[in-house]
């Protein structure tokens, strides 16, 4: 039986603004508007653009020792994180794999957490059935927009002065409209920017708000994705899934001190022995030297034509003005400015490693 998209609460808004819709993990979402991918990317870099991601999960921790007991579930140090603030994290499997990543937020009472659209019926169970003593409650009745951009700021705080204080990973409720949201200085896509947790009934309302500012314009998924590939943050189920750990995918920033020493997460082995000894394989930033974009599933050869990885996200970069790609490669083979070659269309193509992000980030710090 086909199972019928479900929508967002700013689905007839997009419609109102031209966006295409199509299906992505179950929701019909916008992938652009009139103004195009490369338009609305663009439009993101220097100016502002308007996100919908209420099909992402937004999950509530009530309880005692809630961030104790969430550390059991993921390599982060949650027992530390100031009252206002959120962290970067991943659920782990006992192979040391990544099952999702996530949003954790200390929001005082309780912890808010924000997880992936295609993981979000996994990730609660696996948290309800694990986190004993703990109120796991996900929220059906708020919507999610992120702001991003240079002019963030100016148009969030055009509606909400207590925006401009905000530094980067900071999280507080505050009115928009009169209306009380959840905003938190973060996003996916590079740039300075805030993801709003806005009641169902006002979501259109406050959308349309940050919409009048001359700078802000909305933006689809097309332009998030190659948004996220320039700033070297990872896809789930294409950089990162349950068979690639933390370290392979360069996120042991997001590991902890304490953490690496003491463990007590699920596949704590394989990671802490990968932080001492190394993984066998990275993943790295690949660009091409010609104008065809590398995409998922290609093929990385070796000078000598060995295979020694795959590409995990690639296409056009818009800033860069070329084709940039993700993948993961042997470790000896990991070093930037190392020359490989890509098999596009059954034709190696010259390619060399290089650092990640492409573009540099523009976090508010």
């Amino acid at each position: 039986m086909t199972q019928i998209p479900k929508r967002t609460p700013l689905y007839d808004l997009h419609c109102a603004l031209g966006g295409r819709m199509v299906d992505f993990a179950g929701w019909e979402m916008p992938v652009q508007y009139p103004m195009g991918i490369m338009g609305e990317h663009t439009h993101c870099r220097t100016k502002a653009a308007l996100f919908d991601v209420s099909h992402m999960g937004q999950v509530l921790l009530q309880g005692p020792d809630a961030a104790l007991k969430l550390e059991a579930l993921v390599p982060a140090a949650l027992i530390q994180l100031p009252e206002g603030k959120a962290r970067y994290t991943f659920l782990t499997n006992a192979d040391g794999g990544i099952m999702d990543d996530l949003i954790v937020a200390n929001a005082g009472s309780y912890l808010f957490v924000v997880v992936n659209a295609s993981m979000r019926e996994q990730d609660i169970l696996h948290m309800a059935a694990s986190l004993k003593g703990i109120e796991v409650t996900e929220i059906f009745d708020h919507a999610l927009i992120a702001v991003q951009g240079p002019s963030a700021e100016a148009v969030v705080s055009t509606h909400c002065p207590q925006a401009a204080d905000m530094t980067f990973m900071q999280t507080l409720e505050a009115p928009i409209d009169g209306t009380v949201c959840r905003l938190s200085r973060l996003g996916y896509t590079g740039e300075d920017g805030y993801e709003i947790s806005i009641p169902e009934a006002c979501a259109e309302r406050i959308a349309s708000l940050m919409l009048s500012h001359p700078d802000c314009e909305p933006a689809g998924l097309g332009a998030r994705d190659s948004l996220r590939l320039e700033a070297g943050l990872c896809l789930y189920g294409n950089d990162i899934d349950p068979t690639t750990s933390p370290i392979e995918a360069g996120l042991t920033w997001a590991i902890q001190n304490r953490r690496r020493t003491e463990g007590g997460f699920p596949g704590a082995a394989r990671i802490m022995a990968e932080l001492t000894d190394g993984p066998a394989r990275k993943l790295v930033g690949i660009k091409p030297q010609g104008r065809a974009p590398a995409r998922e599933g290609v093929e990385i050869h070796d000078m000598a034509g060995n295979i020694i990885g795959k590409i995990t996200s690639g296409g056009f970069g818009p800033t860069v003005a070329g084709p940039v790609a993700m993948g993961y490669i042997s470790a000896e083979n990991s070093n930037i400015g190392t020359e490989i070659q890509l098999i596009i269309r059954s034709k190696p193509q010259p390619a060399e490693v290089c650092a990640l992000p492409f573009v540099t980030q523009n976090y508010k710090r």
